[in-house]
C-alpha cells in the first residue's frame, strides 16, 4: 500500500475522491473538506471494537470488526465505484492504521488503486494548524458595525481580489445578532478545516479578511491565524451614519422579531437595562431604525475599545463618507496598492 503525506494527499484530492472511513460521529466533528464518509464501523460498532481491543487484545477486536464489516463489503465497493475517477481513490482513517488499511485492501482487491494518508486525519490536522495561513500576508478590513464590510469584501472579490469570508465560513455575523437567519455553525474543528482549504486555494501572496474577534459565534479562529491578523495592516473604513443604518435595516428588519428581542436580552448586562428596554420596545413596535440607533451606541463603544488595543501603527483610516457606494471597492483596492506597492503584496 502506498502512503503519502498530507501535502501530497491534499494536492491529489483536487482530482481524486477522498474516502474517510472513520465513524459518522468522527466525520461530523471534523473532516477534510470534500471527503466522502464511507464508515467502516458505526459509532456504536467502533465503541464495541475499541472496548474489546482494550479488554481482550487485537485478535478478538479484529474478529469482531470482521463480524461487523463483512456484510457491508459489497456496499463499500458499490459506493467506491460511484466515486472513483479512473479507478483511483484516496483513503484515510484517524491515525492511518487498521481501518484505512482494511478498506484499501478491500478496494484494491476489487480492482481500485488506493493511496493512504500517512498518519491519517490526525496528521492532516497537525499539518493544517502548522500551515494555516501558508506564509501569505493578511490585509484586514475594519469599520464600525454596519459599515458593510462583508458586502464590500464580496464586491472586491468580484474584481479579482483574494478574499476569505470568515463570517461566511462560520455561518455567523459575529455579534449577538449574528446567528439570526444563518445555518447551523460548524464545529471549530471543521471551521479550521474549511478555512485552511480557502487559504490553500489562493494563488496570490496575500488575502483580505474582515476584522473579527477571536470567536465568531461559537467557533474560534485558530490562534496562529488570529495572531497574524492582529499583526497585519488594518484598513479602517468610515462611512456615513445613514449608510450604516441602511445596511443594518437591510440585514435584520425582515427577521423574526422574537429572535431579535432574544439577542437584545443576551447583551442587556452590557447594554444597560434602560437601553435594552427601549430597543426591545422599538423592535416590538416595528421601529427598527430607533432600535438600530440604540444598539449602535453600544456596539460603537465596544468596537472602538477593541480597536484601541491594536497596534495603531498598522491602522490605516479610509474615509468613504462622501464617496459613491459603487466606488467603495475601487477605493479600498487603491489604498492597498498604494500602501503595499503594486508589485510588492506585503503587509509588514
Amino acid at each position: 500500500m502506498n502512503y503519502i503525506d498530507s501535502r501530497e494527499f491534499l494536492d491529489k484530492s483536487a482530482s481524486i475522491s477522498i474516502i474517510d472511513v472513520r465513524s459518522p460521529g468522527e466525520y461530523l466533528t471534523g473532516h477534510i473538506p470534500g471527503a466522502h464518509n464511507i464508515p467502516l464501523f458505526t459509532d456504536e460498532e467502533r465503541k464495541k471494537v475499541g472496548t474489546l481491543y482494550k479488554r481482550s487484545g487485537r485478535k478478538e477486536s479484529v474478529r469482531k470488526g470482521l463480524e461487523f464489516t463483512g456484510p457491508k463489503m459489497p456496499d463499500f465497493i458499490d459506493q467506491a465505484e460511484k466515486l472513483a475517477a479512473k479507478g483511483k481513490l484516496l483513503v484515510h482513517c484517524w491515525r492511518g492504521g487498521m481501518r484505512s488499511e482494511a478498506m484499501a485492501w478491500l478496494l484494491e482487491t476489487a480492482g481500485f488503486s488506493c493511496e493512504l494518508l500517512s498518519g491519517g486525519y490526525k496528521a492532516y490536522r497537525k499539518y493544517i494548524r502548522e500551515n494555516i495561513y501558508r506564509g501569505k500576508k493578511i490585509i484586514v478590513l475594519g469599520g464600525l458595525t454596519g459599515s458593510g464590510k462583508t458586502r464590500l469584501l464580496m464586491d472586491m472579490k468580484k474584481l479579482g481580489e483574494p478574499v476569505i469570508d470568515l463570517e461566511g465560513l462560520a455561518n455567523h455575523k459575529g455579534s449577538a445578532f449574528g446567528g439570526i437567519g444563518q445555518d447551523d455553525q460548524p464545529s471549530t474543528e471543521q471551521f479550521e478545516n474549511n478555512l485552511f482549504r480557502e487559504v490553500d486555494s489562493i494563488v496570490q501572496e496575500y488575502f483580505w479578511v474582515e476584522d473579527e474577534s477571536l470567536r465568531i459565534g461559537k467557533v474560534f479562529i485558530p490562534e496562529p491565524f488570529y495572531k497574524r491578523m492582529l499583526e497585519s495592516i488594518l484598513i479602517f473604513i468610515k462611512v456615513s451614519e445613514a449608510y450604516r443604518h441602511k445596511i443594518l435595516l437591510d440585514d435584520y428588519s425582515g427577521e423574526d422579531r422574537e429572535l431579535l428581542i432574544q439577542a437584545i436580552g443576551r447583551i442587556q448586562p452590557r447594554l444597560g437595562g434602560q437601553a435594552a428596554k427601549l430597543a426591545t420596545e422599538a423592535v416590538r413596535s416595528g421601529d427598527y431604525l430607533d432600535a438600530v440607533k440604540i444598539l449602535l451606541d453600544y456596539y460603537d463603544k465596544t468596537y472602538m475599545f477593541s480597536l484601541g488595543r491594536k497596534n495603531q501603527k498598522n491602522i490605516i483610516p479610509l474615509d468613504l463618507t462622501d464617496a459613491p457606494e459603487n466606488h467603495f471597492p475601487d477605493l479600498v483596492i487603491n489604498i492597498k496598492t498604494t500602501l503595499l506597492g503594486e508589485n510588492n503584496n506585503s503587509t509588514q
